[in-house]
């Protein structure tokens, strides 16, 4: 309507809601959408207020500007990652295929991503769109298929919170001092956005953060938000593994393996100390060793739950300073008038545990690091507050951002656009079950290879391989199934008991249909991608530490 009577001022007295909102409608079909695609890196839903639970309980303001995509389009309850690590969920977003026909399937001497497949960047600028990318990345090669790159190289590819090192369109290394990485991220963003494109042709920009990834270092202006509270606890918080073999065995426990480093807890003598014994001190509980404390006296649950405040307040600044820059960017769309005709997603590449069964980090198959938040805005396409409790994958994203784009999808792609989904209209086909891979053992923090399926009620995984037991590397009757709806906090394995035969085979039934339908490997194959060892770009360079 703005638009309208920007450019008719001599009708206004004419003109009905009914026939403005049919022309805008009109307008819309016939021009593409801009894209911004905004990616955090670990943030749970847990962790954003628009999502419920213990944490918007309690911080009802956590995410506002992040809510504020939900209050404006639609919040999807049930998406999922189909690999819960970093680089792997990166790449199966942008080709929408699963890691093993992406081929990247590991962060850990997995090799790099193959930059020459076709990804939906690429796709775009066929189409005439202009691409960039800004901030982390993390998948080893130089990005391709954007107009304009700036992404993160230092730390192993990771990037830091500070001094961060950005290789620039592939060519110029840039150490920015001056900001916090997620302030950076931004103001790169809002200087592409203003200065770097061309204004006469759609934009797709992929806007990524490292936050709130480990080590949780927050931007000064966040770094003591939660300094006065105390962070409530979650329900599973002292999950004692019972019947969950794979779960008593990883080492990502808030009570052993968070390290110094992560808590930022130093050495009294650090003066005295070689920087191999640094280094040491800084990363004991990495390999699970006995549980450290900051004195003699703390110790047990006490000393579990002083972790889970350092690490929780530290998780937690990170977090605002990401919603912080993204109201930024959200603020600059309305001051330029681009608002109307972008749409804006945000997205993690996985979730996170924030305590849930005594854990931090991911990987694991269970709800809190496999479901993904997804937001997604587009005034006049899809209605403010609305929901979608659809079963989506990460590996939709890209069909989906081709769809509104009125770009044809490639019969390769194994994913599905869920357009229809969030404009809401009828998806009568729309699939009932979800597919999921893990491969990386044992290092970072010793989860065992796994797939498994997931349907609105149910959830069945299968730990099929432990290269640890040399002589038996068949793990067959490693399974576990899970009754979603009546134990949401999957505490209980039903796997072989009584009563749950039947569900247990339709569940196996379809998770063979889902590894035929997704063409994924034999098993032999499966378990050669967890032994490979192949070196990474960014392992042995200058800008890994």
């Amino acid at each position: 309507m703005k638009r309208l009577l920007i450019f008719f001022p001599f009708i206004i007295g004419l003109l009905s809601l009914g026939s403005c909102s049919k022309m805008n409608s009109s307008q819309e079909e016939t021009q593409q959408p801009n894209i911004i695609f905004i990616m955090s890196d670990d943030h749970a839903t847990n962790a954003i207020s628009a999502y419920g639970g213990r944490l918007a309980e309690q911080f009802p303001d956590l995410t506002p500007n992040i809510d504020r995509i939900a209050d404006e389009g639609m919040i999807m309850q049930n998406t999922f990652c189909t690999n819960a690590i970093c680089g792997p969920s990166r790449a199966a977003i942008l080709t929408g295929k699963f890691s093993h026909v992406n081929g990247f399937f590991k962060n850990e001497s997995g090799g790099d991503f193959d930059g020459s497949q076709q990804t939906f960047p690429k796709l775009l600028q066929k189409a005439g769109y202009q691409t960039a990318v800004i901030g982390k990345w993390h998948l080893g090669t130089v990005p391709t298929g954007f107009d304009y790159s700036k992404v993160m190289i230092n730390h192993g590819g990771q990037g830091t919170y500070f001094n961060t090192v950005f290789l620039e369109n592939g060519q110029d290394t840039i150490k920015e001092t001056r900001f916090h990485s997620s302030r950076q991220v931004w103001e790169d963003a809002k200087k592409w956005l203003t200065k770097g494109r061309d204004q006469k042709k759609p934009f797709m920009l992929m806007y990524q953060f490292k936050a709130p990834h480990r080590p949780w270092d927050p931007d000064p202006k966040f770094q003591h938000t939660f300094d006065d509270v105390e962070i409530v606890e979650p329900e599973t918080f002292n999950d004692t593994y019972e019947g969950k073999v794979a779960a008593g065995n990883t080492w990502q426990t808030i009570e052993r393996n968070l390290n110094r480093k992560d808590l930022k807890v130093h050495p009294e003598n650090i003066d005295a100390m070689s920087k191999q014994e640094i280094n040491a001190w800084y990363k004991y509980g990495n390999n699970n060793e006995e549980p450290w404390s900051p004195n003699d006296t703390l110790k047990g649950q006490d000393l579990k739950k002083w972790k889970y405040q350092k690490y929780m307040k530290e998780y937690l600044g990170c977090v605002k300073g990401v919603d912080h820059y993204i109201g930024e960017l959200l603020n600059y769309l309305d001051e330029s008038g681009l608002a109307e005709n972008t749409i804006v997603i945000y997205t993690s590449d996985q979730g996170f545990y924030l305590g849930e069964h005594g854990w931090f980090d991911k990987r694991m198959m269970y709800e809190e690091s496999f479901k993904m938040p997804f937001l997604i805005r587009y005034p006049n396409h899809i209605q403010p507050k609305t929901v979608s409790n659809k079963l989506a994958m990460n590996v939709d994203f890209a069909p989906t951002l081709l769809d509104f784009a009125g770009v044809e999808i490639p019969k390769d792609i194994q994913g599905k656009s869920f357009r229809n989904i969030v404009e809401g209209k009828e998806e009568d086909k729309w699939r009932d079950a979800v597919y999921y891979h893990y491969y990386e053992f044992p290092w970072w923090h010793h989860v065992l290879p796994h797939y498994g399926i997931r349907t609105e009620k149910y959830k069945l995984i299968h730990f099929y391989y432990n290269p640890e037991v040399a002589k038996n590397k068949w793990r067959a009757n490693d399974w576990e199934l899970f009754d979603l709806e009546n134990d949401p906090n999957e505490l209980n394995n039903l796997y072989g008991k009584a009563g749950y035969e039947e569900i247990t085979a339709e569940l196996k039934e379809r998770l063979l249909a889902a590894q035929s339908e997704y063409k994924e490997d034999s098993q032999e194959d499966m378990m050669k991608k967890t032994d490979v060892r192949i070196g990474r770009v960014y392992e042995h360079n200058k800008y890994t530490k």
